[in-house]
């Protein structure tokens, strides 16, 4: 849809003297949508709440694919309520303002990532990790306690209704495309690296070369650390090498896995699907610190016993969820200032080619990012 008949259209929904609209407001959406876990995306017409004070709407430009939407429509975290629009990686235009709205101005630029809204209140809420909020509300397939507990519906649609200090502010000159799969993929990656103050010098690791790994490539090497990649084929070994990494290690070679006990400062694992934790963790040195950002479906979930964490001596493992609002700007505002985006293909906004992307990103045929061109929906 485009900017000027959607802001039309909320021009009317706010200010007629229509019955309806003094009822609700609420605003007009389309978007694609699966009924079942085995299904096929279908297009999909819904409202959104209407636009509060301090609400802006977006219209979606770019919709990033990310592998958790696919983990979560396929029910591989638990069933979702259906029908269900997933993205939550989303890059548009502010088209219509609250009154109350400060921080951005109609024609601004917008992002939105994996939450919509939280508690506000909470000491999570207080230091800025609303991610962590137990009443965090995601942007699809979430109760939004704060609007009757409707259900939230993604960025695989033409708008979005969001509170201004839950959007990401993008900066001037960004290359909009390439921007939605940072506001997951980036933030994800970028979170834990700057937590570990991976510095220059540092000799550093990614396990799994997809949409999340290659931003942690991009990040550690802009900070100058040492890079090795870690997949399961030769696919992506010159890509690894081209975008900065010393070493690209095929595991699925015994003799590329060689030599590498206790040899990195900081491990970063990114794998979508279940896998030998331990291997990984006793590649780290004494001091050092692994971060666990991929989360396999329930089915295939890796875990890891007590004997051989005693045995990997003072090597710290923690996980870490995308991040709060505050460092996702930040990130947004790092990546852009120096280059950093992530290698996207861009496809049209059409059931089939969604469904093809999924199946090609469950496939490992994607190198690194789908981006739903949003402006080509019919």
């Amino acid at each position: 849809m485009k900017t000027k008949a959607l802001l039309f259209m909320v021009l009317c929904l706010c200010c007629m003297g229509s019955v309806q609209a003094q009822q609700d407001g609420r605003i007009p959406a389309k978007g694609f949508a699966l009924d079942a876990p085995d299904g096929k995306f279908r297009t999909y017409e819904f409202t959104r709440h209407a636009l509060g004070d301090n609400d802006i709407l977006i219209e979606t430009l770019y919709a990033g694919i990310c592998h958790s939407d696919i983990h979560t429509v396929h029910a591989d975290w638990g069933m979702p309520v259906y029908p269900l629009v997933p993205g939550h990686e989303i890059a548009g235009r502010v088209v219509a303002v609250g009154k109350d709205v400060t921080k951005f101005k109609v024609g601004d630029l917008a992002g939105v990532g994996c939450l919509v809204n939280s508690c506000r209140h909470c000491d999570e809420c207080e230091t800025g990790d609303e991610q962590n909020c137990t009443g965090r509300v995601l942007t699809y397939a979430s109760k939004d306690y704060h609007h009757g507990n409707e259900l939230t519906q993604g960025g695989y649609s033409d708008n979005i209704v969001i509170s201004e200090d839950f959007a990401i502010r993008i900066p001037d000159g960004a290359d909009l495309k390439r921007v939605a799969p940072l506001l997951c993929a980036g933030i994800t990656t970028y979170s834990p690296i700057d937590f570990s103050r991976v510095k220059s010098g540092d000799k550093t690791a990614v396990a799994g070369f997809g949409g999340l790994g290659h931003l942690a490539v991009k990040y550690m090497v802009r900070r100058g650390a040492e890079v090795t990649v870690f997949d399961v084929t030769d696919d992506k070994r010159q890509t690894a090498l081209d975008m900065g990494a010393v070493r690209y290690v095929n595991i699925n070679r015994p003799e590329e896995m060689e030599g590498l006990e206790k040899q990195f400062d900081f491990l970063i694992s990114t794998v979508p699907v279940g896998y030998d934790m331990s291997s990984y963790l006793k590649m780290v040195r004494c001091g050092g610190e692994m971060a666990v950002v991929g989360l396999p479906s329930f089915k295939e979930m890796p875990s890891i016993d007590a004997n051989t964490l005693i045995h990997i001596e003072h090597c710290k493992l923690y996980g870490s969820l995308i991040g709060g609002i505050r460092k996702t700007q930040e990130m947004l505002d790092y990546s852009v200032s120096n280059g950093i985006y992530p290698d996207v293909e861009l496809i049209e906004a059409d059931c089939a080619a969604i469904d093809e992307a999924y199946r090609n990103v469950q496939q490992g045929k994607v190198q690194f990012r789908y981006v739903i061109d949003m402006s080509t929906m019919k």
